[in-house]
């Protein structure tokens, strides 16, 4: 078997790297244009950023 170089073995690595990235990317574009922008919904850090009070323990709604 042939003994394989440092250099090509990097840029097999460096291929790699890439390509995953660009998997993540492509993903994570997916995942945030699935997201209807007219439906966004804070978070409770975010409620507790813009001064709203927020509970610790929050309680689920109650059914009449």
């Amino acid at each position: 078997m042939a003994k394989k170089s440092k250099t090509a073995v990097l840029k097999r690595q460096r291929e790699l790297r890439k390509a995953e990235k660009q998997a993540a990317k492509r993903e994570k574009r997916a995942a945030r244009e699935s997201l209807d922008p007219d439906q966004t919904v804070a978070t409770q850090d975010d409620l507790a950023g813009y001064g709203f009070p927020v509970d610790e323990d929050p309680k689920p709604p109650e059914e009449p």
